[in-house]
């Protein structure tokens, strides 16, 4: 399919900071695939003009912060996570328009199986922003009854639990630096990653299993000290986006996040390896 297209990029704003184009170069190089793989910064007002300006030589996007929401609104089509949370990480460029996806889920959820987080009662989730939705459906995946979603705005924790309805998974709304602190099983962090909780941190972290935090370019951020702190695992959001490119990778050269790659063993530590590289 799209034999003709060999041009992929990463955009976002900013995006100087991306792992993508190493991990992705080192996929197609497993695969002998000739693909150029580059980078741009694109924020969310040019998105609409750079994507219109893309030839017929272009394949594929991956997207990052501030242009998941924006990708969504332009795909013509989209796959079920995508859907569900509003946010697209993948763009397939097609003969009749985009095609999105949302690889977040399925890279957060195996990266929680990676971790040991396996069939989970409970996970909380930090932050109710576009990650969160992704955060929300990976535990529904993971097999969790039950997300606590702590936010600033407890009305923005509130309105996942109608995401949650569609997953199959209760959502329970708590303050971010408040109410009651219940034992989880393990949480996901999603908030920008110089953000302290001070006292809270502690509190939290003595009633959780391991941290992820989506954070990657400065670590240990705060929240991963006060787990540190606490003697209990913290890990960086190095393992979702690894995950995460993985399944774009298999859309790019098959179309759909769920088949796999031939040899795709080998791709995977090749993107491994490709991630702690310098």
């Amino acid at each position: 399919m799209l034999i003709d297209r060999t041009r992929l990029a990463v955009w976002g704003d900013p995006i100087a900071h991306s792992r993508s184009p190493r991990l992705h170069a080192a996929a197609y190089g497993v695969l002998g695939l000739d693909w150029e793989y580059g980078r741009r910064q694109v924020d969310e007002i040019a998105f609409s003009t750079a994507l219109g300006d893309l030839d017929a030589t272009w394949r594929g996007l991956s997207l990052t912060m501030p242009l998941k929401q924006v990708a969504a609104r332009t795909a013509v089509a989209l796959d079920d996570d995508a859907r569900l949370t509003g946010a697209v990480n993948t763009l397939l460029l097609s003969a009749d328009g985009p095609h999105g996806f949302n690889t977040d889920v399925g890279g957060l959820a195996r990266a929680l199986d990676e971790i040991g987080v396996t069939r989970p009662e409970v996970i909380r989730v930090l932050g109710a922003g576009a990650t969160a939705t992704s955060a929300v459906v990976a535990a529904a995946r993971a097999g969790a009854r039950l997300v606590e979603v702590r936010a600033r705005r407890v009305e923005a924790a509130r309105a996942l639990a109608v995401l949650g309805s569609a997953v199959g998974v209760e959502v329970r709304p708590e303050p971010l630096t408040g109410g009651d602190v219940a034992t989880v099983d393990a949480t996901i962090a999603t908030l920008p990653g110089g953000t302290d909780l001070g006292p809270v941190a502690e509190t939290l972290a003595s009633t959780s299993g391991p941290l992820v935090d989506v954070v990657y370019g400065t670590w240990p951020t705060p929240l991963a000290q006060a787990w540190t702190r606490a003697g209990v695992a913290a890990h960086n959001g190095l393992g979702m986006l690894l995950h995460q490119a993985l399944l774009q990778v298999r859309v790019f050269v098959t179309g759909d996040p769920g088949q796999a790659l031939v040899h795709e063993d080998a791709v995977l530590s090749a993107m491994r390896t490709a991630l702690v590289g310098d």
